[in-house]
């Protein structure tokens, strides 16, 4: 398909115009994403390591901080350079990218989240099945499904809106391309385009919303059933999935699932599902699980007598 316009690249507003507050932001934003990074890592490398992690729940795990590794590197390095540099534009073809790929990683995240729903779900109300519904092979296929399912929404989100016509003007009031600042770039009815973009978006992310919490409703509702141990351990893992998902899901449903409109918020929002959310799971998911934290605690026991021998 080839787009119909007379634009070879937008102008990107950003968060400010004003050139101090732009390298304060760029400092800020700058050690947001190294604490994302090295947080993520240290999950992914602790759960990898550790011969106590080789359950389901942390190969979900350590996939999901994978995916906000990857998420936050589709987004921040691009921000960060336009934030020291001050150099806004980006090409036509770069913008379609950049959205393509965003909405991979973050399409594939938001099923990964509700693949996560299930697993505790079946560990905590179907125990006795849990190793053979979850055995390895299923693991598996269920993480290719999220990463297939992100990759569809991503393929739809730019086929709707590479062929419109963008014929100006060119600047986009956001430091990011995204779907409702691009279409209010479009010389041309949008509304039919909108409630598609509402459709692949808005709706997904409200249905998976919803279902992680019924999932995580049934699992509260069945912990009468269990010990005081079993109970606490249960609200442990759960907790910090519920955090995750309601930090992860609120913004975006209000992103996605309403007319194809822009609000001042609208900033805000992105920045935090889509800088501060991937910073701060790694914090979310380690100091409210035991386990992790002794593993971490085991990992860097290891490291520190190798580096004194």
């Amino acid at each position: 398909m080839e787009p119909r316009n007379n634009l070879t690249y937008f102008i990107l507003l950003g968060l400010t115009q004003n050139p101090k507050e732009q390298k304060v932001l760029f400092v800020i934003f700058l050690l947001f994403y190294i604490l994302t990074l090295l947080g993520n890592l240290l999950i992914f490398v602790t759960i990898t390591v550790s011969k106590t992690l080789n359950t389901p729940m942390y190969f979900f795990l350590a996939s999901l901080s994978c995916m906000d590794m990857a998420y936050s590197s589709s987004i921040s390095p691009r921000f960060l350079s336009d934030l020291f540099f001050e150099e806004n534009t980006i090409s036509f073809e770069s913008c379609m990218t950049y959205l393509f790929i965003e909405h991979i990683f973050g399409g594939s995240e938001v099923f990964l989240l509700l693949v996560m729903a299930y697993d505790r779900y079946v560990a905590i109300c179907k125990p006795l099945h849990y190793l053979v519904t979850m055995r390895q092979r299923v693991c598996v296929v269920l993480l290719l499904v999220s990463w297939v399912g992100g990759f569809l929404h991503s393929v739809i989100q730019l086929g709707t809106i590479y062929g419109l016509p963008f014929c100006g003007p060119n600047v986009i009031d956001h430091f990011s391309c995204d779907m409702y600042p691009l279409l209010k770039l479009v010389s041309s009815d949008t509304y039919v385009i909108g409630i598609l973009v509402v459709a692949n978006g808005g709706l997904i992310c409200t249905t998976v919303f919803l279902l992680s919490l019924i999932s995580y409703g049934v699992i509260l509702h069945s912990l009468k059933n269990l010990s005081q141990e079993g109970r606490r351990k249960a609200l442990q893992t759960c907790g910090s999935h519920i955090t995750v998902v309601v930090c992860f899901f609120v913004p975006c449903i209000f992103m996605y699932a309403r007319p194809a409109k822009t609000f001042p918020l609208d900033k805000s929002l992105t920045v935090f599902y889509t800088v501060i959310t991937p910073m701060l799971n790694p914090l979310i998911y380690s100091l409210r699980n035991s386990e992790m934290t002794n593993a971490m605690k085991s990992l860097w026991r290891k490291k520190s007598r190798l580096c004194m021998k």
